[in-house]
């Protein structure tokens, strides 16, 4: 990761007056190596929103995600990130984290060794607590039923369940889901749906990634096509779900 400072402008507002927004990105560029991956990309997204991020294999979601997490790859050359007033961009990963940004990665990164419940009272040590284990429970019923399983041993579906609760236990304002639905069975599906709709209902503020662009959109408030780097739709999940021609031509849907 770069460590080099940027010089922030103002603060990114939204379309509609002068308020800044919650979050935002301006002119994201991002590298691994000497491969641009995100190219320039610029979105607002307003506190409680769940927002789809989607496109074709390759098209530099997972990127963006990990961008605006600070993490080692890619690394960001230029632009700029806002979180509420606070410039991500000036600051490294574990800062992110502690001002309460939490990556879900594709692979989930259940710690092996470890039970449910000390998988999630993990993300607590260097950090403010935040939920208590009996409000993660209250959410997360199955995992209070498992919480002395391994966490590796769990199903698919169930440690999707335990990554989102292990970043609810730091009490985070953005979070970021990269395949949440990725092998997982459709009944599956819809649990998890139900799942970030009552954190939608927290009032906090999701990206998700996802190649099951139909299923991200139920859930969705607004999504973005990234298409070879750089967003060439932003709107109301509605709009895209009513567009066929757009959905068939960057989402073959």
């Amino acid at each position: 990761m770069s460590n080099q400072p940027y010089a922030p402008h103002s603060e990114p507002v939204t379309s509609q007056g002068s308020d800044p927004a919650f979050f935002s990105c301006w002119d994201l560029h991002s590298y691994y190596g000497e491969s641009y991956i995100v190219q320039g990309i610029n979105f607002n997204i307003r506190e409680g929103e769940i927002v789809a991020l989607l496109g074709r294999n390759g098209a530099g979601k997972t990127s963006t995600l990990r961008s605006i997490a600070r993490a080692a790859e890619p690394e960001v050359r230029s632009g700029e990130i806002w979180l509420d007033h606070q410039p991500l961009h000036t600051m490294q990963d574990y800062q992110v984290a502690q001002l309460g940004v939490a990556l879900v990665p594709e692979d989930r990164c259940i710690i092996g060794g470890l039970t449910v419940e000390e998988n999630i009272l993990l993300a607590q040590i260097e950090e403010p607590i935040g939920w208590s284990l009996e409000r993660i429970y209250e959410h997360f019923p199955r995992l209070g039923e498992r919480r002395n399983q391994e966490g590796i041993t769990l199903s698919g579906g169930e440690q999707q369940m335990l990554a989102v609760a292990r970043a609810l236990a730091r009490d985070i304002k953005l979070l970021l889901l990269d395949e949440p639905y990725e092998g997982l069975a459709p009944v599956i599906v819809r649990e998890i749906e139900g799942i970030l709709k009552s954190i939608k209902k927290l009032g906090i503020t999701t990206i998700i990634v996802e190649q099951n662009a139909v299923a991200a959109l139920r859930i969705a408030d607004r999504a973005l096509i990234l298409d070879t780097g750089e967003i060439v739709f932003d709107g109301t999940a509605q709009e895209l779900l009513d567009n066929k021609e757009l959905r068939h031509q960057y989402l073959a849907i």
